[in-house]
């Protein structure tokens, strides 16, 4: 196994493991209102309080890993992760889970930072593409494998075994982290001077790269009002099982996660990328919009959910390379750390009000909300590519840090 193959492993089981562990948590909200007695929207909490740690905390952080290096902090995010799984299935009050929520969003804002600087830094720059397209589909991976094991946990041995079971299986991988971190090369910040530090958040808060960032935002709102709330949704209004509703989950996942393989190909033989990803997008919301109206057999939700979940995750690989095209040289790791930090924000808004909303009667409004948001985000994309390329943002920019 040659050098880049064992960093795309080790890189990309943790971007597997930290998705893994988010989806963890809406399988088992069934359970936990019977446990401990809470409303829906209290249980979307905890999903909303590991997000937003991530995402106030994931722009911090890369600042951090620029300065000091990226590989104790991956070490350490994974282990904080790890420990506050497998917690949860200790807790014996609803508070409990917050806090630990909140403990796993800081070792989960970790990740993408140092995962891309040391991709950036570790694998030759040949190769540098597909092993971003490699880190994207690990996660993905995770999402979709989520919610089938841990309702097959939650059956075979309750779902506080099953957490700690799922904690454990971290440890080897934060141990292997540590002992193979010599294949990973850091990237050490060198000392800039304060003007360009200035400079560099000025870069942030441009019209293309708040753009780009509410684009990012609204699209991970969207993914998480179908991961947070499928399950129930499909189960109230559809009246589909349990298991029938986490297959469909797993469906559109699946199928997301195989999208983004797709369209990396495709970007890779288009230039045209905000046109591919705008008809992507539309055709995956009108998808949402059928499920949601037609009362159609399961395997035909299964079906219509796995084909939106392809297609728009095909557009994702041409949403990178707008996000690229668009950043000045030298300034590329900054400016996705910034963007990419509205996915966890993204997945922080969404669950209470989506929840709040199931609470006061109406499920069978999310499918129809997350279509309209979806919609929303390509209207970002577009001002944000336009505004890019109307004002290249080169100039007034000090160097990157």
């Amino acid at each position: 196994m040659d050098r880049t193959t064992r960093v795309n492993l080790l890189i990309g089981t943790g971007h597997f493991l930290s998705h893994f562990y988010v989806l963890c948590l809406p399988p088992m909200f069934l359970a936990w209102q019977a446990e401990f007695n809470v409303s829906f929207a209290q249980l979307g909490l905890t999903v909303a309080l590991m997000s937003g740690t991530t995402a106030i905390l994931q722009t911090p952080v890369g600042f951090l890993v620029d300065r000091h290096g990226a590989r104790r902090f991956l070490v350490g995010g994974t282990l904080l992760m790890t420990l506050a799984m497998a917690a949860m299935g200790l807790a014996t009050a609803y508070w409990q889970l917050l806090v630990l929520a909140v403990i796993s969003g800081i070792g989960n804002s970790v990740i993408h930072p140092a995962d891309y600087a040391i991709l950036s830094a570790s694998v030759e720059k040949s190769r540098v593409g597909r092993a971003f397209a490699i880190h994207t589909f690990n996660g993905n991976l995770g999402f979709a494998a989520a919610p089938p094991v841990m309702a097959l946990l939650i059956d075979l041995v309750g779902w506080r075994t099953g957490l700690l079971i799922l904690g454990a299986v971290g440890l080897p991988l934060v141990a292997a982290i540590r002992l193979q971190s010599s294949i990973l090369t850091d990237q050490v910040r060198e000392v800039r001077h304060a003007s360009q530090e200035i400079s560099g958040r000025a870069l942030l808060m441009t019209r293309p790269m708040l753009l780009f960032f509410a684009f990012f935002l609204l699209t991970s709102m969207a993914g998480a009002g179908i991961q947070s709330w499928l399950i129930t949704v499909l189960h109230q209004v559809k009246d589909m099982s349990v298991d029938a509703a986490s297959s469909s989950l797993t469906a559109y996942m699946i199928g997301a996660t195989s999208g983004v393989l797709v369209g990396g190909w495709a970007a890779d033989r288009t230039t045209r990328h905000l046109t591919f990803a705008t008809v992507l997008t539309i055709v995956s919301a009108g998808l949402l919009l059928v499920v949601a109206a037609l009362n159609l057999p399961d395997l035909a939700v299964m079906a219509l959910l796995f084909t939106s979940g392809i297609i728009l995750g095909a557009s994702r690989t041409p949403r990178d390379l707008m996000v690229k095209d668009a950043a000045p040289p030298g300034q590329i790791g900054k400016v996705f750390g910034f963007v990419s930090s509205g996915l966890p924000l993204g997945g922080a808004i969404t669950p209470v009000p989506f929840g709040f909303i199931i609470d006061h009667g109406h499920p069978e409004l999310v499918l129809v909300l997350v279509a309209i948001i979806l919609l929303l985000s390509i209207l970002c994309a577009g001002s944000a590519r336009t505004a890019a390329r109307a004002a290249p943002l080169t100039s007034g920019i000090a160097p990157a840090e």
